[in-house]
């Protein structure tokens, strides 16, 4: 197909995944330069290399599935393209994620500690990619807030040097605005009631959930390269593992194998629209 026809469904896409505007996430999007999706998926297409993954959103006391199951499916597809995927989280995930999963637990204390330990990974085993899904950014304060604007860095690591210290592409996934990236529409921010994440990425992708972002980037990047199928993501059966794992709905907070607050079905039904602006191109 040719870089138009990528172009247009990168698009689509990307309207669709802020379709619901739950978060005022489409109205960040209209900032944003088109494409933003297709060139995300170039940066994975090309990366045969080392790939960090962070994520891990704190939520009552353990962690949501919005984050990690995206980060799971990422992983995935890195791992099946021949990168070398690892996810970078708080040690309560990578605690259950590592025995399927490469993971480092990101450190915690003083914001120069973090920065020398991520510098030390960096030194030890650079990356040849960092996406960061659904992890929490740092406000001007300094501080990380949910969306209700408390303020959460006592459960989480401030984690922005591991964007500003990589010397290889970027690439942030955000769906309310307090994540790590969301600096890249920090004008459009302005005009919404939360504190926001004032990081920095190459390429930031806004999303009315923020897994949905990633299974859309499965997805793309199944169709760029002709595969027979593109719809390859078992949602129910990331999040229910991650249910099993003590991870609980961002929204709710309760043990569902559902993601911030909409149906069980929600996820399934995006990624069939994602399906239906994908195989109407291909018939076109």
């Amino acid at each position: 197909m040719t870089e138009e026809t990528a172009l247009a469904v990168s698009s689509a896409l990307e309207s669709l995944l802020v379709a619901n505007n739950h978060r005022g996430m489409q109205d960040v999007q209209s900032t944003l330069t088109p494409g933003y999706l297709l060139r995300a998926a170039h940066l994975i297409r090309r990366c045969t290399g080392r790939v960090y993954i962070l994520t891990g959103f704190p939520v009552a006391g353990t962690f949501e599935t919005d984050g990690p199951a995206g980060a799971m499916a990422l992983y995935q597809l890195l791992e099946q393209r021949g990168a070398q995927p690892t996810i970078l989280s708080d040690k309560s995930i990578t605690d259950v994620l590592s025995s399927n999963f490469r993971c480092v637990s990101l450190a915690r204390g003083t914001s120069s500690e973090i920065s020398s330990a991520a510098s030390s990974l960096y030194q030890r085993a650079a990356p040849d990619l960092v996406i960061s899904i659904e992890r929490p950014g740092t406000a001007a304060d300094g501080q990380c807030y949910n969306m209700a604007g408390d303020n959460i860095s006592a459960a989480c690591s401030a984690t922005e040097a591991y964007l500003e210290l990589a010397i290889c592409p970027t690439i942030a996934i955000g769906d309310g605005g307090n994540e790590l990236g969301m600096g890249n529409v920090q004008t459009a921010l302005a005009a919404l009631n939360i504190k926001p994440a004032i990081s920095f990425c190459d390429e930031l992708i806004v999303a009315d959930v923020s897994n949905w972002a990633a299974y859309a980037l499965h997805a793309f990047i199944q169709w760029l390269e002709n595969a027979p199928s593109y719809l390859t993501v078992d949602i129910h059966q990331l999040l229910a593992h991650l249910v099993a794992l003590g991870a609980v709905d961002g929204v709710s907070g309760l043990p569902t194998p559902t993601e911030d607050g909409f149906p069980a079905n929600a996820g399934p039904h995006f990624l069939e629209q994602a399906n239906t602006i994908l195989s109407r191109a291909v018939a076109a």
